[in-house]
């Protein structure tokens, strides 16, 4: 039999300390976990296996709740059977309670401190491992940049979740979530920062990868690579509204990457061996869990797309109606999360989420363009957006609009049309202090929701309340 390297041993090794964690809350330390951590850390296999495990707990909370949960709660999704059995019917119908820990609720945010956990080792014994092994410098800085990368998006999912907007408030000063630098013990109460707070650490962090990276090449849209970063500052950047700054980190990922046309759209949410040319970070599923692919395709506790995201869809030749369509029953179905391989076996056939994308670069630097009143620049990014939409040129596409907001509008639709179904439209609703506003055709007992609102968050979940004093709960507990 071929004989595992010691990375690979050490990789098994850590994914069973991981599930070992996966019931507790994120006080809680495994006195496992306590003594075999740096053990494993003392060198350099350890921290190699350590890394695709980080991965693989992003993946994780990516391919479940934390994925569905904004296109759930939104406005442009209908779950035909609302059966209380069913998976997130109560973030469909705004009835989330802090005691649903095998839901939404609890799910979301043990698996994101899950993964925050993983990160967080990696950053602590990474210094130690640098003193220890100089000749693997680099090696450790490319493994630190994407780990500080990671945490970046660990604390800003869970407080896109579990706290309000940043623009909730002027000074971003309500509560947020944790900031967590490293796993706290078992006897260490921690407390919420504000969202002012959470944000300044995930810009450090982020701005902190950029440096670790430095020249470094991209390898594949599987790892995070240098061009990742300035793509979530532009997502972390629109959410604060700093539309400069949007500006500045989008355009840098537009000039150094591209879109993905014709068959090579389709192919890279539906071939499983196509990563995509403007795929900036997706996470591969690859013999892992499908969730979202059942959440999707299930006739009995899943979801379609609603009539009102389809009349969006005015053209017939838009690409990307065919993801939102069965091509043999011609029935709403979402099929951003079907493989269609010919020959695969079902083993083979996996999701690969996205985190990052091209076409979102383009839609948050129009956003931003409108913000600063630049209508002109804001509608030759929509025009390329269309235009690959439609296989035209962005010269053959026309806009007409009257006014600043009647062009806002057409934003908000191309943002709906491009990134539905990808984890995106509650946030977008509540960033903007929208309502929403469910169509006549929703089965949800919740048609409307009015801008502010608590239920517009997740309650904590109510195990993290009883075993840390110090945690904060949400109006909504």
């Amino acid at each position: 039999m071929k004989q595992f390297s010691k990375t690979y041993k050490k990789y098994i090794a850590l994914l069973l300390m991981a599930v070992s964690f996966s019931n507790c809350h994120f006080l809680e330390v495994d006195p496992i976990g306590k003594t075999t951590t740096p053990v494993f850390f003392s060198d350099m296999d350890g921290i190699r296996a350590a890394l695709p495990g980080a991965y693989y707990m992003m993946f994780k909370y990516y391919n479940g709740e934390l994925y569905v949960y904004p296109d759930v709660a939104g406005d442009m999704l209908v779950m035909p059977q609302v059966d209380a059995s069913g998976d997130m019917v109560d973030q469909y119908n705004y009835t989330s309670s802090g005691d649903q820990e095998s839901g939404a609720v609890g799910y979301i945010w043990s698996k994101i401190y899950e993964a925050l956990r993983n990160v967080n080792n990696i950053l602590q014994y990474e210094p130690e491992l640098r003193a220890k092994f100089p000749s693997s410098t680099e090696e450790l800085k490319q493994i630190r940049a994407q780990a500080l990368f990671l945490r970046a998006m660990c604390h800003f999912d869970l407080c896109r979740v579990y706290a309000q907007p940043y623009t909730y408030t002027s000074d971003a000063s309500h509560l947020g979530v944790p900031v967590l630098l490293k796993t706290p013990g078992a006897d260490e109460n921690v407390s919420r920062k504000s969202v002012a707070e959470v944000y300044s650490q995930i810009i450090t962090d982020l701005n902190n990868a950029k440096s670790d990276f430095g020249n470094m090449a991209r390898t594949d849209a599987y790892h995070v690579s240098p061009i990742a970063v300035p793509a979530m500052l532009s997502r972390v950047y629109l959410y604060m509204e700093r539309w400069d700054d949007v500006i500045t980190n989008a355009t840098e990922v537009i000039e150094n990457m591209s879109l993905s046309k014709g068959d090579d759209y389709l192919a890279m949410y539906n071939d499983v061996n196509v990563a995509g040319t403007e795929a900036v970070f997706r996470l591969s599923g690859l013999e892992k869990s499908q969730w979202i692919t059942k959440f999707y395709q299930s006739y009995t506790s899943g979801a379609i797309p609603d009539d009102t995201l389809l009349t969006f869809f005015t053209d017939p030749d838009d690409i990307r109606r065919k993801l939102l369509v069965d091509e043999y029953t011609l029935l709403p179905n979402c099929q951003k999360y079907v493989s269609k391989n010919q020959g695969l076996t079902d083993s083979d056939k996996h999701n690969d989420p996205f985190v990052l994308r091209v076409s979102e670069m383009y839609l948050n630097r129009a956003e931003a363009y409108l913000n600063k009143n630049l209508p002109d620049k804001a509608a030759e990014d929509i025009k390329v957006i269309q235009a690959r939409a439609l296989g035209k040129d962005p010269a053959e596409i026309t806009l007409e609009y009257a006014d600043n907001e009647e062009l806002a509008r057409i934003i908000e639709i191309e943002r709906i049309k491009e990134l539905c179904f990808e984890g995106h439209r509650l946030f977008d609703i509540t960033r903007r202090k929208k309502n929403l506003v469910r169509s006549s055709s929703t089965t949800s007992s919740l048609k409307f929701l009015t801008y502010p609102n608590d239920n517009f968050i997740l309650p904590i979940p109510r195990r993290e309340l009883d075993a840390n004093k110090n945690m904060q709960p949400n109006p909504n507990n």
